[in-house]
């Protein structure tokens, strides 16, 4: 007799040899959640827990065929979206993930991590907003990413900046926009979850102490679990919060760089002399 399936997850990313970011780190919160992921390399990374030196992007064409075959073959409960590479790339992302409209997007495009690609990168903004957030249903953002995007569409303001890029987005055509690090105590870390309402939630940490690789991404990925599990966007945001948060308290020094998050904390066992 067949076992019921764990919940399938289409990932979209880059491939990184230290697992900090990018298909290995969603694997990884993927399965901690009980799901089985699916992936689809959009660039290799060469890199390690210090910083990523170069990257080398995978042709529209080979991203389009790895989706494209896993897709004829299995169903998914959710996508995900993280590092695309090129604007080709979301040309043909969006269009594989538009053939499935009922199927929840989370759109993660962004790594503080990685090389700048300068004009190029601003036109794949470009191409992001224009292609896939209209489709997406949960975009996350740092607040820095967001005024970057904002930059490209309004003038200098003296209102609330945070709220009016917030709505500019969600005007786009996405459903939720959950921004990280919005303003709050500097011992604190604080994010916010936008909808066509406004502000939704907005949950604060205690800070980390250290540098992490791959903190967010562990957040975008649980979300996109949760989710696939059948959780509601608002509750799978403070879910996966908690889950990230505590990934971190359990992070480790596997290099002589950043810390990266252990998303298997929960299976080890506990020190006796702890």
């Amino acid at each position: 007799m067949q076992n019921q399936s764990s919940p399938l997850i289409l990932t979209f990313g880059a491939s990184d040899p230290v697992g900090a970011i990018g298909i290995q780190a969603d694997l990884a919160s993927f399965a901690a959640m009980g799901c089985h992921g699916l992936s689809v390399i959009t660039a290799l990374l060469l890199g390690d827990t210090t910083r990523i030196e170069d990257t080398q992007t995978i042709e529209a064409d080979l991203v389009a065929d790895q989706a494209r075959i896993v897709l004829e073959d299995m169903p998914v409960a959710a996508f995900k979206v993280g590092y695309i590479g090129s604007i080709e790339n979301v040309s043909v992302i969006a269009e594989i993930v538009s053939d499935y409209p009922d199927i929840p997007l989370i759109l993660d495009p962004f790594s503080t991590g990685l090389p700048d690609l300068g004009l190029e990168g601003d036109d794949m903004l470009i191409a992001i907003r224009e292609l896939l957030i209209p489709q997406t249903t949960l975009l996350l953002l740092s607040t820095v990413e967001l005024a970057r995007f904002a930059e490209t569409w309004r003038e200098p303001t003296n209102a609330d900046a945070l709220m009016l890029d917030a709505m500019r987005i969600i005007d786009l055509g996405c459903e939720f926009l959950f921004v990280t690090g919005t303003p709050c105590d500097v011992h604190d870390v604080a994010n916010t979850l936008f909808d066509e309402s406004g502000a939704v939630r907005n949950d604060n940490w205690q800070r980390q102490p250290g540098t992490f690789s791959g903190a967010g991404n562990t957040l975008s990925a649980t979300i996109a679990a949760m989710m696939a599990n059948g959780l509601e966007v608002p509750e799978a945001a403070l879910e996966a919060q908690e889950f990230t948060v505590a990934a971190l308290a359990h992070a480790q020094r596997l290099g002589m760089g950043k810390l990266i998050p252990d998303r298997y904390f929960w299976a080890r066992e506990p020190d006796e002399n702890s």
